[in-house]
């Protein structure tokens, strides 16, 4: 017995030696495997990451900012005028922890800035602070007089910034260079629709560097060089673009107007050569601009019912579709009823049997109706869509609206395509009724509009863009008689005030109502004033648009936006140096008398 005990207690003793055993080998076993598992997760599956670490820690790395591509305008005979261009400008900065008169350096910043001292106070709070910029684009004359001061802790240093020389011409069509809280980029224009041609490619510079931060020179340097933005050249003529800019702020001035915009238009081409909206800016002081919506261009982003100016395109669908001709007839009785609406023409007269050129000279509300009955809703809805109506042009710009042509959406009824025969119901912007415009001048074609004429990349090589067509809307016989009686409408009806002396010109004008802002119907205290037109009619070289917002002394457009028409296609025949033709001469001269 005693013997099983001794025997018992040695079989215990090797169970207990046995477990411990076990436990030692499960504890290296779990710290080997971690280990093991702490290797792979620093070598695989982290391992870029601490490459990357240790490699920066031994490396030092800089950005090579690209020089931003300037813009320029075509001037006349084929010389640039400089749009956009880079300019060294003075920044003022400081260095608070190298300052010893504090009080004294904010006295001297304040009198030579005319900046409040409290402003400037706040910059010098810190005093370990390394840097902090005190003002940029400051005059090199203060720069010269701050510096006479002998002030410790304060400099200067040029930087490159975006300078625009013609200051507000052209300025919704060039945007500016700003902050959009995330970097420095194009804003708005061709600044924003252009910034990645423009920026270029960001370059860098890689070398090893010593325990103390310095760049070890015996060690090879990765250089990858930047980019620089190629240059625009734009199909705008700053002569062209500033003579109507100068008519345009002379026609708000004189009718008290809230705005007005203007396109003009090469024939054939897509070309713009102006286009212009005041009030403007001046993007070289753009923060000071309240108003954020001056940055837009109202031509591509405002959408607005033409009014009668639409007449013309009604009248060109009908003629296209063979269902009218010029001297085809109807009676006018002065109103159209519809769906229990009643249409009267703007006069709220009848003028009895009247041609379809009569139409257009009076404006009959009543007359577009009839051309538009004859082609049909669903032949006149295809034609608006293939006119381009109801879609972005594709210009290069950016904000572009699309307009609305939903109202045509149901063919059945009638009263929308009524009063969309005459400009109401249907929305676009006004570079969508300068390209309609151009396809009567282009003998039916519908061009691509265009800004850009060409670009020249680092190295010199220029790439010119070609005119682009889209479609043939009309047949040349169909526009060339549209453009007649558009010289008819000058000639004889509401557009006299648009005519030139010496030259055909044709167009049509169109006082439309303003939708109300704050219920259905429109405006009874608003009119928008517009006239579009082409000149010469045998052979049209330009295409005009004017459109003059909420006139104070006068409500037509016949008085507003027909004599700003005038007054520029007047100008751009001279400009161009056509030649007028030998009968409208003798005609004119027969009026005088």
């Amino acid at each position: 017995m005693f013997f099983s005990h001794k025997k018992l207690v040695r079989k215990q003793k090797k169970i207990h030696q046995d477990w411990r055993i076990s436990f030692l080998f499960l504890c290296f076993f779990i710290s080997f495997s971690c280990i093991i598992f702490r290797l792979y997760s620093l070598q695989i599956t982290q391992g870029a990451f601490y490459t990357s670490l240790a490699h920066n820690q031994h490396t030092a790395q800089f950005s090579l900012t690209p020089k931003r591509g300037e813009v320029y305008l075509r001037n006349g005979g084929g010389d640039l005028f400089p749009l956009a261009l880079n300019k060294a400008y003075p920044t003022l900065y400081v260095v608070p922890r190298e300052i010893e008169d504090v009080e004294g350096t904010i006295q001297v910043l304040s009198d030579e800035l005319k900046r409040d001292k409290d402003s400037l106070r706040s910059l010098f709070k810190d005093k370990n602070d390394p840097f902090e910029i005190v003002a940029k684009k400051v005059e090199r004359e203060i720069i010269e007089k701050i510096k006479e001061k002998n002030l410790t802790g304060v400099y200067s240093m040029d930087e490159m910034l975006r300078y625009y020389p013609g200051e507000e011409l052209a300025s919704q069509i060039i945007g500016f260079v700003g902050n959009d809280g995330k970097s420095i980029s194009g804003q708005y224009g061709i600044e924003a629709s252009w910034n990645e041609l423009l920026h270029g490619t960001t370059g860098s510079v890689r070398q090893e560097r010593d325990a103390g931060g310095r760049w070890i020179s015996i060690t090879d340097r990765e250089l990858l060089p930047a980019q620089d933005g190629q240059d625009l050249i734009l199909t705008v003529d700053a002569g062209v673009q500033y003579e109507v800019e100068r008519v345009l702020k002379n026609t708000i001035e004189k009718h008290r107007a809230d705005s007005a915009s203007a396109i003009v238009l090469e024939v054939g081409t897509g070309k713009i050569l102006a286009m212009s909206s005041e009030p403007s800016f001046n993007p070289n002081n753009y923060s000071d601009v309240e108003d954020m919506s001056f940055f837009l261009n109202p031509a591509l982003t405002h959408l607005y019912e033409s009014g009668s100016v639409f007449k013309p395109i009604t009248m060109a669908i009908a003629l296209d579709a063979g269902k009218i001709t010029p001297e085809t007839t109807y009676v006018d009785t002065g109103i159209v009823r519809e769906a229990g609406y009643e249409i009267m023409n703007s006069d709220e007269k009848s003028y009895g049997t009247q041609t379809m050129t009569q139409v257009l000279e009076e404006s009959l509300n009543t007359g577009t109706i009839f051309a538009q009955r004859q082609v049909g809703n669903k032949t006149f809805k295809e034609y608006i869509e293939r006119f381009g109506f109801g879609v972005k042009t594709g210009i290069e710009l950016p904000s572009e609206a699309s307009g609305n042509i939903k109202n045509l959406d149901h063919l059945g009824r009638n009263i929308h395509f009524y009063t969309a025969s005459f400009g109401q119901g249907i929305s676009m912007t006004l570079l969508q009724l300068a390209m309609s415009y151009d396809v009567i001048a282009n003998g039916g074609v519908l061009m691509k509009p265009s800004i850009v004429d060409a670009r020249i990349d680092s190295e010199g090589n220029t790439q010119s863009f070609s005119p682009e067509v889209l479609r043939r809307v009309l047949s040349d016989d169909a526009s060339s008689k549209t453009r007649e009686m558009l010289y008819n409408v000058v000639k004889n009806g509401h557009g006299k005030k648009a005519d030139v002396a010496g030259y055909r010109v044709g167009g049509k004008t169109g006082t439309a109502q303003v939708a109300s802002r704050d219920s259905r119907g429109y405006s009874e205290n608003e009119s928008i004033g517009t006239f579009a037109g082409l000149a010469p009619i045998d052979d049209p070289k330009f295409v005009v648009v004017v459109k003059v917002r909420n006139p104070k002394d006068v409500i037509w457009a016949e008085s507003t936006a027909a004599p700003a028409f005038g007054e520029i296609m007047k100008f751009l025949l001279t400009y161009y140096k056509v030649e007028p033709t030998e009968e409208i001469v003798e005609s004119t001269k027969k009026e005088d008398i």
